[in-house]
Formats: C-alpha cells, structure tokens, sequence
C-alpha cells in the first residue's frame, strides 16, 4: 500500500523513507552505529505508518520508536530527545528545517521570539529595552540541546516552556535559558553581560532556577519566589486571611507551609460570643478545598502542608487528616501534613515518660519557646494539669511517637521535624520562632503575623562537575572540577539575591519578609550520580566523606559569595544581631545544640577550609539571611538528567510518573559499567526481569552489585548519616527522604530518634518497598496501534490532528508539533516488570513537591 504524508501546510507527499533514515542518522550523530540504529529505527517505524499520517504524527512516531529501544541501550533516550528538540524546531522555522538551518537563523529567530512575545503580552516589556538582543542571539549555542536527555525536554515543554495564547510553541531549548537568564538580570548595571553569564551555566546545566522561576522569569507574570510559609493565628479575621493569601500564593505557582498549631482546640471557649470553638480540623478542611480550587490551570492542585506541634490536644485529629475512611468533612485530600517535634518530646520518648496535650489558648506561650526554655515552661504546664487547672490529655510518650510512625508508614503522612534542632541552628535567630518548614520541609524560616517567610531556590547539578569515572571501569578516576563548583555556586547565590529584587507578590506579608531578610535556598542534585562515577556505594564511608567535602565547599563560597554582595550592594535589613553579625557559620551551631540539649550530636565534626576568615568576613555583614537548603529537585533533576537531590537510584530500570507523562528511566552509570565488564547484552533481559535488582542478576561482579544498590536496599542509616554530614554545613534543612523494606515500627522509632540524635532537622517522604506495585508489560504485537486511527483509515485519534499551516519566517509562529507521548508501560517490547518511583499512595502526591522545584 502507498502511503502519502499530510504535510504541515495541508498538501500531501509520498512517504520518504530515505528522508526519514537521514532524519534519524542526524540524530545519531556521534553515537556508535549511527547508520545501523537509522535503518533499525526505520524499519519499526515502518511498520506503525499508515495512509494519511500528518507529519506531526510522523515525527511523535519516530520518537516512540526511539523511545521503546531505550531499554536495551540509552543512547536511543539521546535519538529521541534530539528527534524531540527537531520538532521544537519545525514549529518556529517551518517544515523540512535542516540543522545548517538551525544554527544560521538562531539568533535572528530569537530576536524575533523576544519581539512577539512582548507584543503578545508574555514577556516582560523590558527584555526588549534594557538587553542588546543581537549579541544575546549571537550567544546562544544549539550543541547544548544534546545535554538533554528525553525525558528532560519533555519536561520543559509541558511545564517551563512558553506558548503562544493559541497554544503553539513559541521557545527552543536555548531561547528558554536565556529568557529565564534576561528574567533574572534586570536589575544589574550590565544586564546583557549578566544574562550572558547566567544563560552560560543553565544551558550547560551547570545549576538550574526552581520550577516558580523557570516558568515566571522574563515573563509579564514575575512571581519567581518558590515556597512560602505561613502561621495561622488564633482569629477568625486572620483565619479567613490566611485563606485569602493561600488562594493568591497558589494562583502564582506557589508551594506553601502553614503551621496551625496556635488554633485552639475543639471544644475550647469563644468569650465573644459564649460558644466553643471546632477547632482547627475544620478551617484546614476548608483550606484543602481552596487548594483543589485554585488549580493553577486545571494541571495540578495547589501544593501545601500543614504543620502541627504534638502537644496540640487535637493532634490525635491531626494524625487522622491523611487516612482514606472517616468523615471526609475531616480529611485534607490534597494538602499535606506534617509534625513540629521538641526535643523535650524525643527525651520523653527515651525516658518513657508521659506527654502531655494541651489547648493553645491555655498555654499560648509554648508556640514561641524552644529548647531548653521551652522544656522549663512545659514541665510547669505539666504540674498546671496534675492540679486540675488545665484542660489536656494524657498519653506514653512512645505510643504516641509510635502513632505517628504507624501514620506514616500507612499514609506517607505527617513527616517528621524537629523544631528545637531547627530553631537553636539557626543564623537568622534574631528575627523570632521558627514556627514550621515548607511544602518539601526544607526551608525553615522565621514568620509571624506581619511576615510570610519567602525563599528562593536553585540547585547545583553535582553531575556537571565531575569528570570521569571510575578506574576499575576502564577510566581515568572520577575528579570533582572545584574551580568550576566554586564558580557555578557564585554564580547561583548572585542569579538568586537578583531574583529578590525582580519578584513580585500578591500577598503583602511575603514581599516585606523577602525584602528584610533576602532568604536564599542554593542546593544540590545528581549526588547519587556522582557517587556511582566514583565507584563508591551510597552507604560506604567514601560517600559519606564526599556529600561532607562538596557540601562544606558549597556552603564555603555561598557564603563569601553572600559576604561579597553584601559589600557590593548592602547586608540584608535585619542582619544586624544575626549569628551571622556574630562571626557564626552554619558548622558552629552544632555547640549550641548539643549545649541546649545536655547531649553530644555525634556527626563527624572535621572542616577543610579557612572557616576563621570567613567567620571575620560575615561578622562584617551578609546580604542573605539564610543560602543553603536542598529541595528534592523531582522536577528539575529531569531536566538536568541526574538523580534528584540526595536521593539514591530508585532502581536501576523504572518507570517514573510525572504530570508531564510516563517515561522508562535506565541507569547509564550501569550499562557503562557492565559494558566496560564485557556483560551488558547477557544481562540486560535478566536486569529487566528482576525490575533493576542488580543482586538477582547472575553473572555481574560483586563490586558493581555493592555500587548499585536500589533504595530499598540500602541501610536506613545510610540517608541519615548522608544528611547529616550535609546537614552541618547548611544553614536551613534537607528534604531527606527515606526509603525502607522493613516494615517493623521499631525499625523505624531507631531510625527517626538517630536522626535527631544526629542533628537532622527534617525528613519529608517515607517510602516502604511493599506498597509499591510493579506493573506488568506485555509486548504490543501490532505496534501500528500507536498512532494508526481506530479501523486505520479515518478521523485522528484524540490528540492528534491537522496542523494550521506552517510559514518559515521569524515574525509568525508556526503550528505546533502533536504532543510526543512517551509509550505506555505495556507497549515496552520485553519489559517484563518495571516499578513507579512516584509516591507510593495518593497519585496526585506525585504533583505535590513539583512546585519547590
């Protein structure tokens, strides 16, 4: 049967093959085989096409071709991404786009998108002002779009990228840096040189902005803050602004902390009007249905958790907010939940003792005590409710630390926080109580009734600054490039104090508190990706050592890079009578906090840099009041295509589920490794077999079955030791998730009270190996079903459809490319078994932390 091609401008054309095979050759360039893979590719595609195909529909399916290969090598991820990219360009230069093409018309095209995009109201009216555009054109570099893996560029498309008002594409990879790059830069004296050296490290992935800020900078719509947090306090008018300000902080991409524990209890008396209260289990109902509300353009709910001391006599009602039975009426379904923990609760664990639960509005002050002080006044409390005076509850200190543990093994709900560690560590101590973490619990903040606490992300890409691999593997031995880190860190922390300046806030409270206190929140990714180039397991000593070295270098420049500013442009306002003023770093408060708790942390105390300088340097001034915080980077970690923050390798082959869609993920430290031991293709069935468990998999060296452990496998006191060994050098939190096969609750009271004991200040997700389910994959014999209308002839399937006519110009956009699904878990030739990496229990859990990164 012939086949003809519906082309973009609606003629049609006989299929090409030999126009297909150069398409997918170019796409292999560089690749071992490139001619081999082309003819490999085309014959599958072949055997999907169908009369009548559009061109979008041809393109999305070399792509799927592409991507049901990668499985047996990555490279085919590589063929992919850059067959995507190519759509990209269709949409802005027309049809038949050649690379040549490409890279003459870059920059003249990027001065036009600018131009458009201003005119449409999208972009910010000064990129086409304050920037010599030529000379921004003239630097962008197309090479760079081969740093993306598929799954990267996906994830750009569908949630960082611009589109014209009709939809259609408007930005390449490359305009896309450099508009986030220009978005950050316009308040610099030279804002085109400091946009050319933004854009130099993002687009090299060197470090990336959060997920607020790719989507926002550069745009008419400049809220590019990341996470807010906020306090509830105990009346009615603050109450309903408290919703207000969620619905407007949600509305601007927004992930949001909200601590309610100073609402009085049920049941507690209103004087005003001689009634009692329901308490706070009701008002955080009402603020889970505004998140479902507000839901940022139909994509995902609002993103929000909810913080609760323990000491709270409705805390048994908090604990229940996340289980599927009850009352819905008191249930969050969408928001999270998480616990404020003393330390005087964690001794009473020890001890065995009893814990006591009170009504805020009796004992109001506990709220704003910490550590030892707040010990003192609780016991006093105590001795009030043995007399009668206090309304309270009575329960073992354990049982109840055991419920919460039983909780969060069964619903991934409430994480754990430990408010004394946080507040006696913390530099900004002269601005009040820290009263709660953020959305992703690594931001901890000071906030009260006139300041909703801000903070603004980025993150390192570790990967970017390693070179080599390991020796055994047949490399030169695995270098961190320090002139490079050092360079991209001070980079980020400047990019970051920018963006304070540039923002913008619906909410009054939030502009003041990021305008006082310029809270920075620079972290890292790709850990677990550097540590396997080095040879080394997760949970060996070396990798200990090294998250320790890397992070006291990264927090050592942050914070002569903050000094520095500070010289430059000023300190922050409230600087003054800040540990910082006072000569501290982040590493000194770890004497302070065994000091207040009468116990020794024990983490690993060594330093390597000249920290007695540096302490002169800030006691002189700072321009941020907090730099460090490592956010789980789910988002961006596949853009950056390395593993998200300090999180070990889920599995060696998966599935991730994102909202961007469903995408095998094959671990390419592995297959170089197994390639270099000559065993990749007499393993790789196996691999899949055994869903990425290397130990299953006969025939593989010890050493690379202890390198690459998958999560479950990996101790519980190996994410402990990893983050506090980071944990002394940052001056906020870690969103530290932990991952078990054991299910015993003793298990976990050991593993909870270490990392207290350690002197980690938070932990976000829990997840157990036995609520994750694989899913099986069969292979789809008739692969034309991919993309062949239903009876092969007739109207599209949903999604697909005649494109507008295209016109190769530079003024006008051309008709965007049909959406590249990636194919189903069942259509995988072979894959017998992969698993989901995404949260274990509520899907929509899978969008919550999207909004930090």
């Amino acid at each position: 049967m012939s086949i003809t091609v519906i082309k973009r401008d609606g003629t049609r054309a006989p299929y090409d093959g030999y126009e297909i095979a150069r398409s997918i050759e170019e796409a292999a360039a560089g690749l071992d085989d490139e001619v081999a893979r082309a003819t490999q590719l085309r014959s599958e595609l072949e055997i999907t096409l169908f009369d009548g195909i559009t061109s979008e529909q041809l393109d999305e399916a070399v792509v799927q071709v592409a991507l049901q290969n990668v499985k047996d090598d990555p490279a085919y991820d590589t063929i992919a991404a850059r067959l995507l990219v190519k759509s990209f360009y269709k949409a802005i230069f027309g049809e038949g786009v050649t690379r040549d093409e490409v890279y003459a018309f870059h920059a003249e095209a990027f001065v036009a998108y600018v131009v458009r995009g201003v005119e449409l109201g999208l972009l910010d009216t000064r990129l086409t002002e304050q920037f010599d555009l030529q000379r921004l054109g003239a630097a962008l570099d197309p090479d760079r779009d081969d740093l993306l893996r598929y799954v990267g560029v996906q994830t750009m498309r569908t949630r960082y990228m611009i589109a014209a008002p009709e939809g259609r594409p408007m930005e390449m990879p490359q305009f896309f840096w450099m508009r986030v790059a220009m978005g950050l830069s316009l308040n610099e004296e030279d804002p085109t040189s400091a946009a050319l050296g933004f854009y130099d490290r993002m687009s090299r992935l060197e470090y990336l902005a959060a997920g607020s800020t790719l989507v926002n900078a550069g745009t008419s719509y400049a809220q590019l803050s990341n996470c807010f947090v906020m306090q509830m306090e105990d009346d009615i008018e603050h109450i309903a602004k408290s919703v207000r300000d969620v619905m407007w902080l949600t509305k601007g991409t927004g992930g949001i902390g909200l601590s309610v524990t100073k609402l009085r209890s049920e049941g507690s008396p209103i004087r005003s009007n001689n009634t009692s209260s329901t308490g706070p289990i009701p008002f955080m109902h009402t603020i889970d249905s505004t998140l479902r509300a507000v839901s940022r353009g139909g994509k995902k709910f609002g993103a929000l958790c909810f913080y609760m001391e323990n000491w709270h006599l409705d805390f048994p009602a908090f604990l229940d907010l996340r289980q599927n039975s009850g009352d819905p009426y008191r249930r969050t379904r969408t928001a999270n939940t998480a616990v404020w923990i003393s330390d005087e609760f964690m001794k009473r664990v020890e001890r065995d003792d009893q814990w006591y639960l009170f009504d805020p509005a009796e004992v109001p002050d506990l709220v704003e005590l910490t550590g030892r002080a707040f010990s003192e006044r609780y016991a006093e409390y105590v001795a009030m409710a043995e007399a009668g005076k206090l309304r309270h509850k009575r329960i073992g200190a354990r049982e109840q630390f055991k419920a919460i543990l039983t909780t969060l093994q069964s619903t991934s709900h409430p994480w754990l926080t430990w408010k004394d560690t946080i507040n006696t560590r913390a530099l900004n101590d002269n601005t009040g109580t820290i009263h709660l973490s953020n959305l992703c619990t690594e931001i901890t903040l000071p906030q009260d009734r006139d300041n909703v606490a801000v903070c603004n992300l980025a993150s390192i890409n570790l990967s970017r600054h390693v070179t080599g691999r390991r020796r055994s593997a047949g490399g030169e031995g695995a270098k961190v490039d320090w002139d490079r880190l050092a360079a991209s860190t001070r980079s980020a922390v400047r990019q970051l104090d920018n963006l304070i300046d540039i923002t913008i806030s619906s909410v009054p409270e939030s502009e003041h508190s990021n305008s006082e206190n310029r809270a920075l929140g620079l972290g890292v990714m790709g850990f677990t990706d550097i540590v396997e180039r080095f040879g080394w397991s997760y949970a060996s000593p070396e990798s200990y050592d090294l998250i320790d070295e890397i992070m006291e270098f990264v927090s050592w420049h942050a914070i002569d890079a903050s000094a520095d500013l500070a010289r430059e442009r000023g300190a922050y306002p409230n600087c003054e009578g800040s540990g910082w003023s006072r000569g501290m770093v982040p590493v000194d408060t770890l004497d302070r906090l065994a000091a207040d708790r009468g116990t020794e942390v024990t983490v690993d105390r060594r330093t390597r840099l000249d920290w007695d300088a540096l302490r002169a340097k800030v006691a002189g001034g700072i321009r941020n009041s907090t730099l460090l915080a490592i956010a789980p980077t789910a988002s961006i970690g596949l853009v950056a295509g390395t593993t998200p923050g300090l999180d070990p390798q889920f599995s060696q082959i998966f599935s991730r589920a994102t909202s961007s869609g469903k995408f095998l993920e094959v671990n390419r430290n592995l297959v170089e490794d197994l390639r270099a031991a000559g065993i990749w293709e007499d393993v790789r069935e196996d691999l899949l077999r055994h869903q990425g468990d290397l130990s299953k998999v006969e025939g593989v060296p010890a050493e690379l079955v202890e390198i690459y452990q998958t999560s479950f496998q990996l101790p519980g006191r190996a994410y402990l030791e990893v983050a506090a060994r980071a944990q002394k050098w940052i001056d906020q939190a870690i969103s530290r998730n932990i991952y078990l096969a054991d299910r015993s609750v003793t298990t976990m009271v050991d593993l909870y009270t270490e990392a207290w004991r350690l002197g980690v200040k938070t932990t976000y997700y829990l997840h157990m190996m036995p609520r994750h389910t694989a899913e099986q994959s069969t292979v789809k014999v008739n692969k034309a079903e991919q993309v062949a209308p239903a009876g092969g002839g007739g109207a599209p399937r949903r999604g697909f459809g005649a494109a507008a006519p295209a016109k190769r110009g530079f003024g006008a956009v051309a008709a965007a490319p049909a959406p590249v699904v990636p194919p189903d878990v069942e259509e995988l030739p072979q894959a017998e078994v992969v698993e989901d990496v995404q949260c274990p229990v509520d899907p929509m859990e899978r969008l919550q932390c999207e909004s930090c990164q």
